[in-house]
């Protein structure tokens, strides 16, 4: 299983980096994430829509024919980390690949949120970035304990 998640954001404080190291190092080599930093656009006055519409030219050239595009958006569906395994396993049996998208401090362009196979929600409150990258990578190994039949899931 390859994921790759596609994050806008860059310079990361170091204790982000540090859970997201930590978590990824924990998964097994068949179930590789790779953590894609974005530039964000430069954020001069209040355009929201030019910033989304500039992140989106940077995150398409990223994106791979082949892969399941999730988007995270606090408008999606809400998704259990139960949900997230299955998702996972059946993207395994599939052999699609996934990315899985963290949008900017403007959120997601439209035509990307169009484009996206699955509009995932972590929950209705709103994160800052670098939070959402911890949760996600936590979540991450989560999923795939349940799958694995680990013991770090205990639900």
């Amino acid at each position: 299983m390859r994921i790759r998640v596609l994050a806008v954001g860059t310079r990361m404080p170091e204790w982000v980096q540090t859970a997201v190291s930590e978590y990824s190092k924990r998964l097994p080599r068949d179930f590789r994430v790779e953590w894609v930093e974005i530039t964000p656009a430069k954020r001069q006055g209040d355009d929201s829509d030019k910033f989304r519409a500039q992140e989106a030219i940077a995150i398409k050239k990223q994106l791979k024919d082949d892969e399941t595009l999730v988007a995270l958006d606090v408008q999606g569906s809400l998704v259990t980390t139960e949900d997230m395994a299955e998702r996972f396993t059946a993207s395994r049996q599939e052999g699609t690949p996934m990315a899985i998208l963290i949008g900017g401090p403007d959120g997601i362009d439209a035509d990307l949120l169009r484009r996206a196979d699955a509009r995932w929600s972590l929950g209705r409150i709103t994160l800052p970035h670098p939070l959402v990258r911890v949760v996600l990578a936590e979540q991450l190994y989560r999923a795939w304990s349940i799958n694995a039949r680990h013991p770090y899931h205990r639900a």
